[in-house]
C-alpha cells in the first residue's frame, strides 16, 4: 500500500512576501518574480523544419505552425522609426531608457497595457558596491563555473557580455532609482564558503532594509517607465507582435515587424533594427511539453507571467533564426500541493495547466528530509533547486514530501542558503513564527502539524509499506544528525537535522515554474543567428527569448545573473544599434 494519486518589518512587508515562504498564495514575488511577454514572423522553411523535428521529438506535433499571411492591404497603419523594442518587461524597460538618454528614435511596443513583472535579483560584477565591501570575483572562476552549469553547451564569448558590462550597467540605473526611490543597490556580501559549488557575491537588490530584504513599493519596471515618460517618450501598448518583416524569405535583414492592435494591423519598420524582448515560453503548456519535457514530469505550479507565451521566440524562428538545442528551464523546489497530486499539466493544449495554487512556498527549498512516495530519501537535499525537481521526475508521481520540527527557526539559520531561499530566514528575524507562516498552508491542506512523526506520516497520506519506510528513514535521518556525516547522500553536515521535536511538519512539493531561459541564439552583439550560424541583420534578442548561454537549468548559485544579463544585453544592443 502506498499514497493514493489523483490528477489533478512591517507586517505588510513581510507577510507581502508569502508566496515565498509559503504563508499564502501570492504570484510574482521576491527574485522569483516572472519576466515578460511578446510575441513575432517571416520565415525560414529550414528553421520551421528544425524546430518541427524537435517538437516532434518530444511529442507535440506543431508548436510552431506558420507565420501568419498578412497581405499589404490588411495593414491600416505604417510608422518608422530607427530602432523597434518589442516587450516592455526587465528588458524592454532598460532597452527604452537607455535609448531614451542615448538619443535613439525608438518605439516600444507591449500587447498588455501595462509594463511587465519585475525580476528584482540582478547579477553584476565588479561593480561600485562590491569593491567597497572588498568583494572580489574571479572572472575565469565563475565563467567556468556559468559553461559547467550548461555541460558548456553556451557561448562563453556571449557570457563575458555580462560579466565585463553588468557593472557599467548598474552605474547606470542606480541614479534613477535613487532619484524615484531613495535607494541604490544593495549588494549580498554573505560568504558562501560552505557551498559545494562556486557562489561568487554577484546579487544585487534594491531594498528599503538589507537586512530584512523588504523591497520598495514600486518595482524597477514602474521606476523606469516613468523615467522614460518624463523625457517625453512613451509605451506603445495593446500591439501584440504578429510577425517580423524580412527583407527576403531566408535572406536579407529584418526590416521590421506587424503587430495586431484594436484597430488593425500596424507595421513599424526599423531602420536600424528590432528588438526582442519578448520573455520565453513558461506561459505555452504546448511549447513546454515539446521543447521542455521534464518540466511536466516534476512540476506542479506555476509562478510565470502567462503572456510569456513564446511568440517572439516563434516570431524570430518563422523569420530564419535559431533556436538553443537544449531546453533550460527556470525550475524552483517549493511546488506546494496536497497529497496524492501527481506533478504534470491537467487539461489539453492552451488550455493545459498545473495542479497547485501555491505559487512559490520558500520551505521547500530549505534542505530538510525529503522522501518520495514511497517514504524513502532519494537526492542530497542541499542540492541546487533544480536538481532535486529534476530527481523527482524519477520517482512515482513527480513530487516528493519533505519533513521538518519544532527546531525549524534555528535549523534554518544553520542552513544558510542563498539567495531567495533565505527569505524564510529574513521572515523568522522579523518575528515572524512558524505558525503565522505556515498558516494558511495548513488551512489549504499544503502543510500539515502533527504531535508525532507517526501522525504527521497518516496526515501525508503515507500507509502500508510507504509508512514504514517513512518512520524507518526518519530513524536513519536523525541518526545521520548525530553523527553529523550524511553516509547515505553527501549532504554537508551543518545542513543536516534531527527530526525529534515536537510539532511536526510536512507538506508535498513539486517545481515551481518561474520561467524559460533557452532561446534564439546570438552572439556577443545580441544578434540573432540562423542555421548556419550567421548574423540575420536588423534582429537582436536579449532576455529569455535569447539564447546562448544556459543548458538544463538555471545556474541557482550564480544569484541573479539571468536577470543581471538581460538588463545588460538589452542596454548593449540598443548601444550597439546605435553606433551601427
Amino acid at each position: 500500500m502506498g499514497i493514493e494519486t489523483k490528477s489533478g518589518i512591517s507586517r505588510r512587508s513581510f507577510l507581502g512576501l508569502a508566496g515565498i515562504a509559503g504563508v499564502g498564495a501570492v504570484a510574482g514575488l521576491a527574485g522569483c518574480s516572472p519576466q515578460q511577454n511578446g510575441s513575432g514572423s517571416n520565415g525560414s522553411a529550414q528553421a520551421a523544419e528544425g524546430a518541427s523535428g524537435a517538437a516532434a521529438a518530444g511529442g507535440q506535433a506543431d508548436w510552431l505552425g506558420s507565420a501568419p499571411d498578412v497581405s499589404e492591404g490588411d495593414i491600416v497603419e505604417t510608422k518608422t522609426t530607427d530602432v523597434l523594442i518589442v516587450g516592455a518587461g526587465n528588458g524592454g524597460m532598460m532597452a527604452a531608457a537607455t535609448a531614451t538618454d542615448e538619443g535613439v528614435d525608438f518605439i516600444i511596443c507591449e500587447k498588455n497595457d501595462k509594463p511587465q513583472s519585475t525580476r528584482h535579483w540582478i547579477g553584476a560584477v565588479d561593480t561600485a558596491q562590491q569593491k567597497a565591501a572588498g568583494v572580489e570575483i574571479n572572472h575565469g572562476e565563475l565563467i567556468n563555473e556559468l559553461a559547467r552549469y550548461a555541460s558548456y553547451k553556451c557561448d562563453m564569448d556571449v557570457w563575458k557580455v555580462w560579466i565585463n558590462e553588468s557593472a557599467e550597467m548598474l552605474s547606470y540605473l542606480d541614479p534613477i532609482m535613487e532619484a524615484s526611490l531613495g535607494l541604490t543597490a544593495t549588494v549580498d556580501t554573505e560568504k558562501f564558503d560552505k557551498q559545494l559549488h562556486y557562489t561568487p557575491m554577484v546579487q544585487h537588490m534594491y531594498l528599503e532594509d538589507p537586512a530584512l530584504g523588504t523591497r520598495p513599493e514600486k518595482e524597477r519596471n514602474e521606476v523606469l517607465y516613468e523615467y522614460i515618460q518624463s523625457k517625453g517618450q512613451d509605451i506603445t501598448f495593446k500591439h501584440k507582435l504578429v510577425k517580423l518583416v524580412r527583407e527576403g524569405e531566408t535572406e536579407g535583414r529584418v526590416t521590421g515587424a506587424i503587430f495586431e492592435t484594436d484597430n488593425g494591423y500596424v507595421q513599424i519598420n526599423a531602420n536600424k533594427g528590432v528588438l526582442l524582448t519578448t520573455g520565453g515560453y513558461a506561459g505555452n503548456a504546448v511549447m513546454t511539453k515539446a521543447l521542455a519535457p521534464i518540466v511536466p514530469q516534476c512540476t506542479t505550479t506555476a509562478n510565470n507571467t502567462p503572456s510569456c507565451d513564446g511568440s517572439g521566440i516563434k516570431a524570430a524562428l518563422w523569420a530564419g533564426a535559431k533556436m538553443d538545442p537544449q531546453p533550460a528551464p527556470m525550475l524552483f523546489a517549493r511546488g506546494a500541493v496536497a497529497p496524492g497530486v501527481d506533478a504534470g499539466y491537467t487539461g489539453e493544449g492552451e488550455d493545459a495547466a498545473l495542479p497547485g495554487n501555491v505559487f512559490q512556498s520558500n520551505v521547500g527549498t530549505q534542505p530538510f528530509m525529503k522522501v518520495d512516495r514511497t517514504g524513502k530519501r532519494f537526492v542530497n537535499e542541499a542540492s541546487p533547486y533544480e536538481a532535486v525537481c529534476f530527481a523527482s521526475s524519477n520517482r512515482p508521481g513527480g513530487v516528493w514530501c519533505e519533513v521538518w520540527d519544532g527546531n525549524i527557526v534555528e535549523d534554518v539559520e544553520r542552513f544558510s542558503t542563498v539567495g531567495c531561499s533565505k527569505g524564510i530566514a529574513q521572515q523568522f528575524a522579523a518575528g515572524v513564527t512558524p505558525d503565522e507562516m505556515f498558516a494558511k498552508q495548513i488551512e489549504g491542506g499544503t502543510v500539515f502539524k502533527a504531535d508525532t512523526i507517526e501522525e504527521l506520516a497518516d496526515m501525508l497520506g503515507f500507509a502500508g509499506e510507504a509508512k514504514e519506510n517513512f518512520l524507518a528513514q526518519v530513524d536513519r535521518y536523525n541518526e545521520l544528525y548525530d553523527q553529523q556525516s550524511d553516509d547515505d547522500y553527501g549532504k554537508e553536515a551543518f545542513r543536516l537535522s534531527a527530526l525529534r521535536t515536537a510539532p511536526f511538519y510536512g507538506g508535498w512539493f513539486g517545481a515551481c515554474y518561474l520561467t524559460t531561459v533557452d532561446g534564439i541564439k546570438i552572439n556577443a552583439n545580441m544578434q540573432a543567428l540562423d542555421e548556419n550560424e550567421e548574423v540575420i541583420e536588423g534582429l537582436y534578442c536579449a532576455g529569455d527569448c535569447s539564447g546562448s548561454l544556459f543548458a538544463d537549468n538555471y545556474p541557482e548559485y550564480i544569484i541573479g545573473c539571468a536577470c543581471g544579463r538581460t538588463l545588460t544585453f538589452s542596454r548593449h544592443a540598443v548601444k550597439y544599434m546605435k553606433e551601427n
